[in-house]
């Protein structure tokens, strides 16, 4: 499963966020413009929260089950 939504860091560069969840494993990748390719690196709370809130989104849709979405929230550290 994937999500993606757009984010600005402090210094004002925009950055496309892409996480991806599959098999109980979370990996965050980030990229600038449409040419440049995607580089993995480590969230911040705040990519976190956006993530479980977007996954949230889904569990009434049904695109997501509760299941796998307690396993993604199992994931965020602490």
């Amino acid at each position: 499963m994937e999500f993606g939504w757009q984010d600005r860091d402090e210094d004002g560069t925009k950055w496309q966020i892409c996480a991806r969840f599959h098999g109980g494993n979370v990996v965050f990748s980030r990229r600038t413009g449409h040419n440049n390719g995607w580089a993995d690196y480590a969230p911040t709370d705040a990519n976190w929260d956006r993530l479980l809130t977007e996954a949230e989104k889904r569990l009434p849709r049904r695109l997501m089950s509760t299941k796998e979405f307690e396993r993604l929230k199992a994931q965020r550290p602490t």
